[in-house]
Order: structure tokens, then sequence, then C-alpha cells
């Protein structure tokens, strides 16, 4: 990759965000905006600023990337409000964790807002209007402050409304920026100025045309620069009717995306998706967006009276596409989903053509490329491409035996995939999406399965001629298997790309450890949705060798980036981050004493009991669904998916429950424990010791009186004189594999799949049933505990669950110390791999603390900054956080 290309705009809140060329279009919040929502208006008048993050928080579960929040307005003071919200936002990790884009005409709240935003955020916005020598000071100072900026189309003369003066401003102030105040072109947006169309007055026909073909212009001649708007400005003349604004928002976006518009300020819940648009209200609107007639702005004026308030097409039209030709019915199947008809129009394909295989070469890979277009264009959602998947299948599974009859050839793949889970880990949910995905694209997939050793991997890749190796893990000893899968390939001569997914894999690791040891492709693909692209463009002999250049090129760079970076971080000797270990005033602490010491079971649970600690926040992200439960339902763009599947989810749960196809097994025990030799836990019954918990202390330099921490800080020293208690626990669900086998065996990789993704919930549920069960009755440290569902899943609870492989305890060793102490195979049959994946899939172990907030009043005097860093990661208010800490402070 040459430098050029690697200038993408870097934006941040709490997490990164990168805009690559290959990057959707990024959605900007608008609802943070005084001068766009009344209600954050009002709030902010009134100084209820908890209401008004919740507006911001409503704005990043429903998916928005960036938040605009702009405090102009005469009757607040907008330096103070902007600086208050900020600050009020940065205690609010799920808020956060976006970039903030501080929005104001006026440059002392962009300043005020600039001096206490986290993150790299984005001015908006400065412009020429004013004259280049305040133009070049501002920018001077953005970039001082290492900003990204919005450029508005408007300079001294005035505000550009036509393609000529959009692109003439637009290229004098990149010049001046770039040039002159030497600004990085990667961190220029410009907001070329989306205004009313259909206005009635013929100055303004195009105004939608001309910003699309200016974002052309500037997308081609003014190098890394984005393009911005207000995208709800188009439709500004049909407020009122909201089926004519959503379909123009969906049809201006659909043509100014094309053009290279990368960002826009819209709201989701007023765009329609594009394909569902009625074929004539998309042509009146297509003609007054592309100024296609003259009298475009009358014919659509007139056509909106007809299909205001108009409902979308009721049911009783639903089966209307039966009635159309045969090619059309079964791409309508497939795209759709629908498997009710499939082999009745099989059956009518076969009788049409001389041989049965000619069904799938034809009708059926017709339909799934329009499938795989839809997909690749951003129209289909995964859980779609699944079910598309399911009615291929079905009629391949029809056809088969006449094809087998006939003695026929089969149909010529595209290319041969060998897919495995590595060995000594058990999660091949995201394998199974891939597979049944590239499946859908022509793809003839070779599925080893879970738990595959290497041997196995190397023997049926040249038994079988694949042409890639696709590995899944989800453990970190995974992570070693494909790295020593890779030197094994090197060793062999293997010529094949590899493919590296999974939960634990990262681009990073597969840069530096797995890329160095294989000479050939290594790609780490980190969704379904790149997967057909990047197996097509390794595979292609016309693109392959450039592709792998680049690909091989790009790992060295981050590589070398990476290491880098390292080596810039200093570490301390285990011995002086011991001397600084977190120390706590036991003598204050009261240790609660557990009301049930010893292990226990629990075999005889009511899956039903499970449902009200179900989090479905993460089921809908085992799909590639982006979005917060249960906002994500109510999303414009992935709503109807989400809702979709989540009925599908319901029906499967129902059926579950009521024929018990899953059963619910847990272990758990409290135990007295203290922490000896600084970082180890001794784990006693009865007096004596039965296991030790080895925990590991942060060994990275810190700034001056920061502590290292370890888990054992947390337990009470042996040599304090006080009995401290922990505890741990494991909770499985069997029979998820019996079940997905069943439907597999149908052909029905999605319901195959959702029992899978259903089996993790009910673990996971099960988890934090057996969780609040301890810490209300067993241990009962939190007896009047009343916590709602979302409380429970922000962990607003009183302790914590660490859990071996995940920060707080990476070494998945401690697995061992579990089973051994709570002796979980023979109590409730969960198994340990040799990497230490536990079998079944569907289970979750971990540990039990109490004292979580000892590190914050276990000092004696509690400091506001502790309240707030309790309240933010608790996600509870201050007031909440005082008296939960201490009730003896609640009045301080």
């Amino acid at each position: 990759m040459s430098k050029a290309e690697s200038k993408y705009m870097r934006l941040s809140g709490l997490e990164p965000l990168i805009i690559t060329p290959e990057s959707n279009f990024i959605n900007v919040g608008e609802r943070t905006n005084v001068a766009g929502s009344r209600k954050f208006l009002r709030l902010v008048k009134e100084e209820k600023f908890d209401e008004a993050l919740a507006i911001a928080r409503h704005q990043v579960d429903g998916g928005a990337q960036i938040i605009d929040i702009n405090m102009d307005d005469g009757l607040i003071d907008g330096k103070q409000a902007m600086v208050r919200f900020l600050n009020l936002i940065a205690s609010e990790p799920d808020i956060s964790r976006v970039p903030i884009m501080i929005d104001s005409s006026k440059w002392e709240i962009i300043e005020a807002g600039l001096q206490v935003v986290q993150g790299k955020s984005v001015v908006n916005s400065i412009s020429l209007k004013e004259g280049k020598e305040k133009f070049i000071w501002e920018a001077t100072q953005i970039k001082r402050y290492g900003a990204a900026v919005i450029v508005m189309a408007f300079d001294e003369v005035g505000q550009a409304d036509t393609y000529e003066r959009r692109i003439e401003i637009a290229e004098r102030s990149y010049r001046v920026l770039v040039d002159e105040v030497n600004f990085a072109p990667e961190d220029i947006i410009f907001d070329l100025n989306i205004f009313p169309v259909a206005t009635g007055m013929d100055e303004h026909r195009k105004n939608a045309i001309d910003f699309i073909e200016a974002t052309r212009w500037v997308r081609e001649n003014l190098p890394h620069a984005s393009v911005s708007g207000g995208v709800s400005n188009v439709s500004f003349s049909f407020r009122g009717n909201n089926t004519v604004r959503e379909a123009m928002h969906s049809v201006f976006l659909y043509y100014a995306i094309k053009a290279g518009m990368n960002m826009g300020i819209v709201n989701p819940s007023m765009l329609e998706v594009y394909d569902d648009i009625p074929k004539d209200l998309l042509a009146h609107i297509e003609d007054v967006i592309l100024d296609r007639r003259e009298d475009a702005t009358e014919r659509l004026l007139d056509f909106a009276e007809t299909v205001k308030g108009k409902k979308k097409e009721d049911d009783g039209k639903a089966l209307e596409w039966r009635n159309k030709p045969l090619q059309d019915r079964i791409t309508h199947a497939l795209v759709k989903g629908i498997d009710t008809f499939i082999v009745e129009d099989a059956e009518e394909a076969r009788l049409s053509v001389d041989k049965p295989i000619e069904v799938i070469e034809g009708h059926l890979m017709s339909g799934m490329n329009v499938v795989g277009d839809l997909f690749g264009e951003g129209k289909m959602f995964l859980p779609q491409v699944v079910k598309s998947a399911r009615v291929m299948k079905k009629a391949v599974a029809y056809l088969n035996p006449f094809i087998e009859a006939e003695k026929g050839e089969e149909q010529q793949a595209l290319g041969k995939i060998l897919m495995a889970t590595v060995k000594g880990d058990v999660h091949d949910i995201g394998k199974n999406i891939v597979s049944v995905v590239l499946g859908c694209n022509n793809y003839e997939i070779v599925d080893l399965g879970v738990m595959v050793p290497p041997e196995k991997i190397i023997e049926t890749a040249k038994k079988e001629n694949v042409d890639a190796i696709g590995l899944s893990g989800l453990i970190t000893p995974s992570l070693d298997e494909m790295v020593y899968l890779a030197k094994e390939m090197e060793r062999q001569n293997f010529e094949i790309p590899l493919l590296i997914g999974g939960a634990t894999t990262s681009k990073a690791h597969t840069a530096v450890k797995i890329d160095t040891q294989y000479k050939n492709a290594v790609v780490h693909v980190n969704d379904a949705s790149r997967a057909v692209t990047v197996v097509g463009d390794l595979l292609n002999q016309n693109t392959r060798n450039e592709y792998v250049a680049k690909l091989k090129n790009d790992y060295e760079q981050f590589r070398d980036k990476f290491l880098k970076r390292g080596k810039e971080k200093h570490y301390i000797p285990i011995e002086e981050a011991r001397k600084r270990k977190f120390k706590i005033d036991w003598e204050s602490i009261n240790i609660p004493k557990p009301k049930e010491l010893g292990v226990q079971k629990l075999e005889q649970i009511s899956l039903k009991d499970l449902l009200p600690f179900f989090d479905w926040s993460p089921f809908f992200r085992s799909w590639d669904l982006h979005g917060k439960y249960p906002n994500i339902l109510e999303d414009k763009v992935v709503g109807e998916q989400a809702t979709s599947l989540y009925e599908d989810a319901q029906k499967m749960l129902q059926e579950i429950i009521q024929k018990q196809s899953l059963k619910a097994k847990a272990v758990f025990g409290v135990f007295e424990a203290n922490t000896i030799n600084d970082d180890d836990i001794s784990i006693k019954k009865k007096g004596n010791e039965v296991g030790i918990f080895r925990t590991l202390r942060q060994q990275l330099k810190k700034r001056e009186g920061k502590p290292s921490f370890a888990l054992a800080d947390f337990i009470a020293p042996k040599e304090s004189g006080k009995q401290d208690y922990m505890g741990a626990f494991c909770t499985a669900i069997f029979g998820a594999d019996e079940l997905a086998k069943v439907y597999k065996d149908n052909h029905d990789d999605y319901n195959a799949i959702m029992a899978q993704a259903i089996a993790d919930r009910f673990a996971e549920a099960f988890a934090e049933y057996l969780h609040h069960r301890v810490r209300t009755i067993h241990w009962g440290y939190a007896s009047n505990e009343n916590l709602t569902n979302a409380e429970l899943i922000k962990e607003g609870y009183k302790g914590i669950r660490p859990a071996p492989g995940y920060p707080a305890c990476p070494d998945h060793l401690e697995k061992e110390t579990i089973w051994d102490l709570l002796q979980v195979e023979e109590n409730i049959g969960v198994t340990l791999t040799e990497s230490l994946a536990m079998w079944p899939a569907a289970a979750v172990s971990g540990y039990y603390f109490a004292n979580e907030e000892a590190m914050y009043f276990g000092l004696g005097k509690i400091t506001d900054d502790q309240v707030r860093d309790f309240a933010s990661r608790k996600g509870i208010s201050l007031e909440k956080a005082r008296k939960w800490l201490h009730p003896t402070i609640a009045d301080n």
C-alpha cells in the first residue's frame, strides 16, 4: 500500500472510527442539536441533562457512528452548555465510544468544546465567509487541537448554490488548507450545501443534482477529502408527508453515495429502504432529484397527495409474486427466503430443461446471483442470506436424486474452500455463517467442524485439492494453533491462501504472528460480509497476484507500526509492580459472610426461569446486525430484518421450551479465601486449602501514583487476620449440537445456526441468573437487590464475576482450578478440551468476587473522582453511586 493510499480519516471516541474507501456511509446522529430537535432544546433549557444524555445514548444505540452536538440558541449559554454536556458524555462509555462532532457557528463554543472533548473529534464548521485570514487562523487552531473539520461551501460572496460555485469554493478552501495550513487532507470534510428541491421555484430544480455532481468532482479532484451534508434539507418542501420525505432521503442518498458522499447528518428513522420504495413513487422522486422533467415538481406534488399517510401493501397482496414468470418466482423466493413453494417451482423448472443440473446452474444460480449482488451492495443482511441458502439447499436436495439418476456432471463451483475450527476450540457459529455465505456464492465448502487437529486440516486440504483454507477460533489458545498451521503449510510448500477469522483473532495478530510464517496470502476476515469479496480476489487469476502483493505490503506496514508501538511501551519488573499493588485499608471493610459455603449443583432449572435474564444484543451481533436491543428493532436500516430474526428466535424459543430440547445444568460454590504471595488467592474448605487462584498483575509502566492492579488485591490478605470469601461457577446448556444437527440434516442452516445462537444466549442468561441467586440467597450480600434486566446487562449489581480468558483474568489455565474446585466434569459433565475450551460450547465459567466496591471506599474517604468513576462503570447516577459505595456519605 502506498503512502497516499493509507491516508484515511481516523476519528475516535473511546473506540476508533477509520473511514476507508470500503467503509459504508457514516451516519451522523442529528438529535443532540438544539436547532434540529425541539425536545433536546427544551431539556437543555431546563437543564435536564440526564434526559438529554438519553437522547445521545438512543442515537448511538440506533446506529449513529458520530453524534453532532449543537448548543447555538439565543436563550442558553452555548459555551457553558457545550462544556457541561461533553463532560457528562465523557462519563458515559456507551455514548462516548463514538466520535463527537462539535457543531457551532461561534468560535468560542467550538474552542470550548475542543478543550474538553475526548478522542479525535470533528468541528462543524468553518468557511471562507469572513475571509481567508480568519479561515486560516481557525483551521490552524483546529489542527493544533487535533480535530478533523467540516468546511462549508461558503465564501466572501455568499453561499454556493450552483455546481460551479460549489466546486470553486471547495477547491479554493482545499488548496488553502493543504498548501498553506498544512492540514491533513484526509481530515477535511466538505459540506456542499444540500438545499430543498420541488419548491416550485425554477432556480431550485438543480439543487440535488448539483450537489451530487459537485460531490463526484470533489472526490475525483481533491484527494482524500470527504463529503457530508444535512440530508433532511432536501425534502423540506414535503414537511408533514413522511412517506414522500423518507423516500426522497433514500433516493438522494442512493445517488449521492454513488457519487462519493461518505458522511451525512441523517435521522435513520426518516429513511426508506431504496428497493422498497413503490415504483411509481420512486419514478416521481427520481424525476425531481435528478431534474429529469420540466414538470417533475408539479407531478410529484400531485402524486404526493395520493400517498400521504398511505400504508404499505397489505397481507392480501402478499402472494401476488406467485403470478410472475418462473424465473422471477424462483428469484423472489431466494431473495425473500421463502421455501414454501420452492420444490413446486424446482419441479416446474426441471420439466422445462433437458437435464436437472441445468436448474441449479440456471434458475437457482441466477437467483443466488441476485442475492449476492444485493448482499454486496448492503441491501441484504446476513440472516436474509442464510435464509436464502435454506431455500437453495431445499431445491438442490429435491433435484439431487434426478441428477444422480442421469449421472450428470456436477455444477462447476467457483472454488473449493476448507473450513475448520482449530484444535481445542469448539465454537463455530461464525464459521457456519461464513460457510453459508460462501456457499450461496457458488463456492464448494468442505467443513471439518470443530476441534480439528492440524494434521487433519493438512491431509484433507491435499486430498480435496482445496483452493483456500479458512480457520476459525474463539479462545486465545486457538491463535497459537493458527500460527502452527501456517508454519506447517509453509514447511509443506502449500501455495493456497489462508483465511483467519473468529472473535479472538485480529488484523494485528494475523499480521504480526501468522503472516510472517507463510509466504502465500494470509488474510484476516473480520466478518462474513467481507468473505465473498476476499475469496473472490484471492482466487481470481487476473487479480490475485496484485491483490496478494498489496495485502502483504499492507500487513508489513501494519506490522512495522505495531512492533514500533510495542517498543514504545515500558514495562516494570514484577517486584516493582508488587510494591505498587493496590492497597486497601481492610480494617474499614465489612466483609460479608456467606450464608452457604461449599459446592452445590443445579440440574432442575426450567428454561422459562432464564428468559428474564436474556441479553439479546449479542444475539443480533452474531448475525452481523449491530445495535442494542430493543432499539435495533426500530432501526430504519436493519430494523425490519432484526424484527424478523427476533420473531423467528421467539418461535424457536417456545418450541425448545415446549419440547425441552435443551437442558440447563450448573455447579457453583462459595469458599473461604485469602490472598497469599502477593498475587495468589488461597481457596479453602473448612480451613484446608483446596485450590490456588493465580492472578496476573499489571506491569505496564503507569503515571506516578497509579497502582498496578491484580484481582488478588480485592481479597483480604492472610496477614490481615480477616477471613474473606470468593466463589466459582460453571453454567452449561446441553443439546444444542443435537438440535442443530436435526436442522442441518433437513438442509436448514438458518435454524441450525439459530439453535446454536439461542443456546449461547441461554448459557449467558443462566450465568446471570445464577449470579443473581448467589448475590441474593446463597452468599446473600445483596439480599435486597432489585434490578431491571437492563441494569443487570450493565452489570449494575454489587460484585464481579471475572472469567478466565478475559482481560481481568486472561489465563485460561485458571479454568483448571475451577474444574478441580467444583469437580465440574463429574458434577454436570462439562469438559475442557486440550486448549481449555469448554464443551458443550454453550457454557460459561468464572469466579465470584463480592468486594468490588472495596477499591472505592476501602481507602477511607471517597473522592468525587472515585464516585464518578464508579457511577460511569456501573451506568448509574452519581447519587446512587454515593449511596451504594458508602451509606454514611450519601448526604455529604
